[in-house]
């Protein structure tokens, strides 16, 4: 059973590393195509053509993460097609290999690419996206989110603040401050503006060239409007780094840990997480994408392709998996929509298909 399992483990890691490798190059190719306006655009401020293949490089992993699933399949169904086809698979039944051994078989070789996947999506990828991103902000100047920036809320015991991030600069400095101070019974306290703003490691951001605007009390006796212009001002709050990175980057690229800190600051203070719960769950969930992929792929064995080509299987097995990733795309946007309970939304498709390939699986098994 041991050469069994070897000779399985070794066909389906070749074809999937096989398959990877092909995307990967392809991915590559066409980044780098569009990067190289940007290097044009922005020779003028240093950025050549080394920096803009680095900037291609660092964004393989994520293509990599993204890409695994699916290369899971197509890897998975090549093999296992083409052992029915040439009646090896017949012969590794004979030996012993019968359909619950077959299944646990590919289910612990699906596990180690669902450690992979998980491994990139956590730590490699978030790493170099960061690490991509700051270094053509060096030269393109920022990160941000468009015209009007980013917003984030801070709740305090005495008043709540809303937040305004511009841009996030190259040395992980924050630029175009707005900070909105309200009374918990919702009047305005104060408004101020800041060129830049630094974080600092004792829960504070220090803020530079400030203006401030302090408002009188609704109740009386009235006040007069006080005007303040600073160099300095240390602000204390809860928002880390990772929560403005978070709300200036895509939800997809952080960590499954600061999102989860982020979504729990939403709710701290009042604010709509559903969009943000989903990211998560679909976070958690997808790595085990690679575990449907592997049963999907397992019903490939059980057809005989003596009256057929193999290539007809295998592009009907590629069009499953499609079809798996596109549910899992739109199940995001009908469960933010309908307000479905964010992890079923992100487990529904996976539960779908596995149920679909296990069905197909145990009617082969029947049947033949």
């Amino acid at each position: 059973m041991k050469t069994i399992h070897k000779l399985i483990y070794t066909e389906v890691t070749s074809a999937v590393a096989f398959v990877t490798l092909g995307f990967l190059a392809l991915f590559f190719f066409f980044d780098l195509v569009e990067e190289i306006q940007s290097v044009s655009t922005f020779s003028a401020d240093g950025y050549t053509l080394m920096h803009g293949l680095s900037y291609v490089a660092l964004t393989i992993p994520n293509h990599l993460y993204e890409l695994m699933p699916i290369t899971v399949l197509i890897g998975t169904i090549f093999v296992m097609a083409r052992l029915a086809q040439s009646s090896e698979f017949t012969i590794l039944r004979t030996s012993g290999l019968g359909p619950g051994r077959a299944l646990k078989t590919l289910l612990l070789l699906g596990f180690g690419f669902v450690v992979l996947t998980f491994v990139l999506g956590d730590y490699l990828s978030p790493l170099a996206d960061r690490t991509g991103r700051l270094l053509k902000a060096h030269y393109t100047g920022r990160i941000t989110v468009g015209q009007t920036g980013a917003w984030l809320k801070e709740k305090q015991t005495l008043s709540h603040f809303m937040v305004n991030v511009g841009e996030m600069a190259s040395d992980g400095s924050l630029r175009d401050i707005q900070i909105f101070e309200f009374e918990n019974q919702g009047g305005l306290i104060s408004t101020l503006s800041a060129k830049s703003a630094r974080m600092n490691e004792d829960n504070a951001w220090l803020l530079e060239q400030v203006e401030r605007t302090q408002f009188p009390s609704l109740k009386p006796p009235a006040g007069q409007i006080v005007q303040l212009q600073l160099d300095t001002l240390r602000w204390p709050n809860r928002l880390s780094a990772e929560m403005v990175s978070t709300a200036l980057l895509k939800p997809e690229r952080m960590r499954t840990i600061d999102l989860f800190e982020y979504i729990d600051h939403l709710k701290i203070n009042g604010q709509t997480a559903q969009s943000y719960e989903i990211a998560f769950w679909k976070k958690v969930f997808y790595p085990l994408s690679c575990l449907v992929m592997v049963v999907l792929a397992l019903p490939f064995a059980y057809l005989h392709f003596r009256s057929g080509s193999i290539t007809t299987y295998v592009f009907a097995g590629i069009m499953a998996g499609i079809s798996f990733f596109l549910l899992n795309n739109v199940m995001g946007y009908v469960g933010n929509l309908q307000n479905w309970a964010p992890w079923l939304t992100a487990a529904l498709p996976g539960l779908l298909y596995s149920l679909l390939s296990l069905t197909a699986f145990g009617w082969l098994v029947w049947r033949r």
